[in-house]
């Protein structure tokens, strides 16, 4: 299967498939690839009459067999995104994949799935999608990819950075495309050409994807204080970031304190949070960390599998973790 870095070559070059399934831990680059690949693909005045978003949980199958039966007039182009397609039963996968073939050369579908969603890669919807189509998996960023990301972006804006601080917006974004692009474009409109980034200045403007305010979040479980966590939760959401990225932040956080309280070093590179990861895991003892961390992956699966809405998800789990105040 191509990667994403493949899939971009291959469309700035020219090179189409008739058929996309976009899938992974990253929404915002597969909502990105569905928009890069239409600008490629489409001319530019067609792109706001014939790039087509169909959300999958709200157009029934017949719906979508009739959209993509409705041929353009004179052999305009046109790009589909099929937005949540695992929703559809199989017998609805298979008679909308059959309509794929023979390919039309002047469409493409584009099949994606959320993360919170994605269907395992051993799953009868995978392997049929995968066949019919060219999968593309878009995973989060690593660090070093982050990293390199972030020093090229401020080179070209005439910004430089602390290795502490860099560090620290690599660690804040969590992988992280939207989340990077989001807190890049905020520090360089706080800075003005030719100045330097610090830690503080992170810490100052970096409010969303932000590994301190989990700190805050899990003194708040610790305490037994329900209403703040509740609180929180909800403005952590209302500031744009998504249930599945903050319990995979929690996952880390209590994974770091179960490190760190026996002697190990935290998760990721975290090595600064150290004084305060011990402070936090001094009021647990292991048996307690581990039955965290297994309720945690618990709300992870059920994020990602049992359909139930996200942010009910992370507020039954923050609520749960601050109402037992011993996890």
């Amino acid at each position: 299967m191509p990667s994403p870095a493949t899939l971009f070559k291959d469309i700035s070059a020219g090179r189409f498939k008739p058929a996309y399934y976009f899938y992974g831990s990253e929404d915002y680059r597969i909502s990105e690839a569905e928009k890069f690949v239409a600008n490629q693909f489409l001319p530019h005045r067609q792109m706001t009459t014939n790039f087509y978003r169909i959300d999958g949980r709200r157009t029934n199958a017949a719906g979508l067999i009739a959209e993509l039966s409705n041929l353009p007039m004179l052999g305009e182009k046109q790009v589909f995104a099929v937005r949540d397609f695992q929703s559809y039963k199989p017998a609805e996968v298979t008679g909308v994949l059959e309509l794929l073939s023979p390919p039309d050369p002047n469409r493409i579908v584009i099949f994606s799935s959320p993360s919170s969603r994605t269907p395992r890669k051993t799953s009868t919807f995978f392997s049929a999608v995968a066949r019919a189509t060219e999968a593309v998996e878009f995973r989060k960023l690593t660090p070093g990819e982050s990293a390199g990301q972030v020093k090229a972006r401020l080179k070209k804006e005439g910004l430089t950075a602390d290795p502490d601080a860099l560090s620290l917006l690599v660690e804040l974004v969590g992988g992280s495309k939207g989340a990077l692009e989001a807190e890049l474009a905020k520090l360089i409109d706080f800075k003005a050409e030719g100045e330097n980034i610090t830690v503080e200045d992170i810490k100052r403007i970096c409010s969303g994807y932000e590994v301190f305010r989990i700190f805050d979040l899990a003194d708040h479980v610790v305490a037994g204080n329900t209403r703040k966590v509740l609180q929180m939760t909800r403005s952590l959401l209302s500031e744009g970031n998504s249930a599945t990225t903050l319990v995979a932040l929690l996952q880390q956080h209590f994974t770091s304190l179960y490190l760190v309280k026996n002697g190990k070093n935290p998760v990721g590179r975290r090595g600064f949070m150290v004084p305060r990861l011990k402070t936090q895991a001094g009021r647990y003892d292991n048996e307690k960390l581990e039955a965290a961390i297994l309720l945690i992956a618990e709300a992870d699966v059920n994020l990602r599998h049992k359909g139930i809405e996200p942010e009910t998800t992370l507020e039954m789990l923050a609520l749960t973790l601050a109402g037992d105040k011993t996890p």
